[in-house]
């Protein structure tokens, strides 16, 4: 008897990420392989192939594969324009991977595919509406609208991390821009907001901490203990996100808010203030049916993404085939 199975890919800068999953989302195997960078990345879609080959058991058969990867995307045709960490540049990754795995693939960028993945496994219990934020060395983000990810007309939607927050005197962002969520509510953001309030307050029990040893963790426990500068970096970081999120539901109204990454990880330390700046400012239907949680999938949310990219272009495959037969 033979099983069915999809793919999952997930390409980092420094490790691949491969999964086989089954339609109904049963993970049946995972693992990594290094990301070769070597000749401009020219190496990484055979290995991947081989990979997959290698893995795929004598019984089963795959049917598709989805594919999350960084730079700029051309969500149509799986185009790579950019992708800086890789070596990539104007690269047709989607053909590549479908001429030598045999199957039909899509490729989405990461923060989307862990959207997807969340909707469809994870926290978003299926939700057709749904806004997801990844909170770790930057924000990222993905809209889920209708139950498909919007990308906007030049596939540029879902950048939530470069809302600007803070219109005057905020800091640079790797964007180019100044003032973007991502320079106050990322990791990057917290930490640096700590330190620089460091400089001119002496009591905090941050000092404790050796250059370089600081934490978002560790920023959060201090508030949660009571230290009056942790309490307002969190508080600083938490309204601005707070702030952010909320106008965007009020633009969107989904109904499942999913906030993910490292940052994720203080939990209620997070979530708690988080809810009271959003109820303040999202119109009170959208604040009441929007429910705010943490991911539920964490690094394992971009390859059930993938797999769902793929499993609905497996389908929409087989509904062409079966109209032009007709």
């Amino acid at each position: 008897m033979t099983e069915d199975y999809y793919a999952g890919i997930d390409i980092g800068g420094t490790t691949v990420k491969l999964a086989f999953l089954t339609e109904t989302g049963e993970l049946k195997d995972k693992w990594e392989i290094p990301t070769d960078v070597s000749e401009n990345g020219k190496h990484i879609v055979d290995q991947i192939a081989a990979s997959i080959q290698s893995r795929l058991p004598q019984h089963a058969t795959l049917l598709g594969a989805g594919v999350g990867a960084p730079g700029f995307i051309e969500m149509k045709t799986g185009f790579i324009h950019h992708a800086v960490n890789i070596g990539w540049r104007n690269y047709p990754l989607r053909e590549e991977l479908e001429r030598v795995l045999g199957v039909v693939v899509r490729v989405d960028n990461d923060a989307n595919l862990a959207a997807l993945g969340e909707k469809w496994r994870g926290a978003g219990d299926g939700a057709e509406e749904e806004l997801f934020i990844t909170l770790g060395t930057g924000v990222g983000g993905g809209i889920i609208t209708r139950g498909q990810i919007l990308h906007g007309s030049s596939g540029m939607g879902g950048e939530i991390g470069h809302i600007t927050v803070i219109p005057e005197g905020g800091a640079p962002c790797n964007c180019g821009k100044t003032g973007c969520l991502e320079t106050v509510s990322s990791a990057t953001g917290i930490l640096r907001m700590a330190k620089e309030k460091l400089t001119t307050n002496k009591d905090s029990a941050l000092h404790r901490f050796e250059e370089g040893a600081l934490t978002t963790k560790d920023i959060f426990d201090a508030a949660k203990a009571g230290d009056a500068l942790a309490k307002d970096v969190v508080s600083e970081a938490t309204f601005h996100l707070g702030f952010a999120i909320a106008n965007l539901a009020n633009a969107l109204n989904p109904s499942k808010i999913i906030i993910g990454g490292g940052v994720s990880k203080a939990k209620e330390s997070l979530l708690a203030p988080l809810r009271l700046v959003f109820k303040q400012f999202a119109l009170p239907r959208v604040s009441e049916s929007a429910e705010i949680k943490l991911a539920h999938l964490g690094n394992d949310a971009g390859i059930y993404g993938a797999v769902w990219l793929a499993i609905q272009a497996k389908a929409t495959q087989e509904e062409e085939m079966l109209g032009k037969s007709e």
